[in-house]
């Protein structure tokens, strides 16, 4: 498979499409296979995404000294 790599974004677009297209539940069984795995992909690749951000995010959250500066991150509503 040679598919140019999607972004995050355009993973989670893609993702959804795909719920929403077995949430219906029109959709033959053969075809649900093939959707159920491209999803299971997209959500492996967007949790690769993720976690590569969390690392770059701690590598530019850093002390003068070097050493690791973590705050705890707070949701304001």
């Amino acid at each position: 498979m040679n598919q140019k790599k999607k972004t995050f974004e355009e993973s989670m677009v893609r993702l959804e499409q795909i719920v929403r297209a077995m949430e219906r539940g029109d959709v033959p069984l053969e075809e649900s296979l093939k959707l159920f795995q491209e999803g299971t992909d997209l959500v492996r690749s967007c949790g690769k995404l993720l976690d590569d951000a969390q690392l770059q995010v701690n590598k530019i959250m850093t002390a003068a000294d070097g050493s690791p500066v973590e705050e705890e991150f707070v949701d304001e509503p």
